[in-house]
């Protein structure tokens, strides 16, 4: 289809007939205006969704920030708690060792009273100071090395003060029982010989306590031929004790045992007619009398 226009000029009316291409233009502009429109749509609408993205990162770092402080207040409000915990028990065992110090009288040589780190934060937040916790635990370990080497030493004089007296052999392997059989000559109650007895038997109740009359180191704890189940304490300056025909024994080899501590239960294991304990004292290797240290006063 083909138009016709016509056109008043200086020369009379002209016709002029307009192309096809004339009709798209609108067309045209139409449909670019209409992609230029959806371009800056979508530009916008992905800008606005970094925009949200963005946004919303943030979002969760500040959360994550909130849960880490809190977190962090929670561990420092822990440590501060066991800190204080720490002082305390600290206090208390220095409080105990210048009593022992006393007892000793050896509290001139041993001061305890320090100057102690005050801690424990009735705040979280702005009033826990991370430099003042750790001056205080340093502080508290400073405490703990001084005080571990005092105890120490005071053990060690303490120990040396009453070892004599706990290494004094005195009294009988027993609570209960009696006396069955003195050291010497006697008639072997196996094949009616004369033969030597060179200990002190104490007959008792069956599953008795046995307790060493003197403190020591255990040498032997087993079973010995003669002997059945032995234990064997060594008191220092040649000096041991015997404990024979043991049922069962409560003490292993290089156990330290102190003056009357249950060392075995009465029995009659090994050369026995009846439950009782063997005991013997021997000086320099050699079984010797142990009458003068069961019946003598205790140190």
């Amino acid at each position: 289809m083909s138009v016709t226009v016509f056109v008043q000029g200086r020369n009379g009316v002209t016709r002029w007939q307009p192309s096809k291409r004339w009709f798209l233009l609108p067309i045209m502009i139409m449909v670019t205006g209409t992609a230029i429109y959806q371009y800056s749509t979508d530009r916008f609408a992905n800008q606005q969704a970094k925009v949200d993205e963005n946004q919303q990162l943030r979002e969760q770092q500040k959360q994550q920030v909130i849960e880490l402080k809190h977190a962090t207040e929670i561990q420092l409000s822990t440590l501060v708690t066991h800190v204080a915990k720490m002082q305390a028990k600290i206090t208390r065992l220095e409080a105990l060792g210048q009593q022992v110090a006393q007892n000793n009288l050896l509290d001139d040589q041993f001061d305890f009273h320090i100057e102690v780190g005050i801690g424990g934060y009735s705040e979280l937040g702005t009033g826990i100071e991370l430099s003042q916790l750790i001056n205080d635990m340093n502080t508290l370990a400073s405490r703990i090395d001084s005080n571990n080497l005092q105890l120490s030493l005071l053990e060690t004089v303490s120990t040396n003060l009453h070892i004599d007296e706990e290494r004094y052999i005195s009294g009988r392997p027993i609570d209960k029982g009696w006396l069955s059989s003195p050291y010497g000559l006697r008639n072997d109650p196996f094949n009616g010989r004369r033969t030597m007895h060179k200990g002190i038997d104490f007959a008792g109740r069956e599953g008795a306590d046995v307790v060493a009359t003197a403190a020591g180191v255990i040498t032997w704890s087993g079973s010995m031929f003669g002997y059945g189940e032995l234990i064997e304490i060594d008191h220092g300056n040649g000096l041991r004790t015997r404990y024979g025909h043991n049922k069962s024994l409560s003490v292993n080899v290089g156990d330290v045992v102190a003056k009357g501590d249950t060392i075995a239960s009465m029995g009659s294991t090994g050369r026995s007619t009846g439950p009782h304990v063997h005991y013997e004292v021997l000086r320099g290797g050699q079984q010797i009398d142990p009458q003068k240290y069961v019946y003598r006063k205790a140190s």
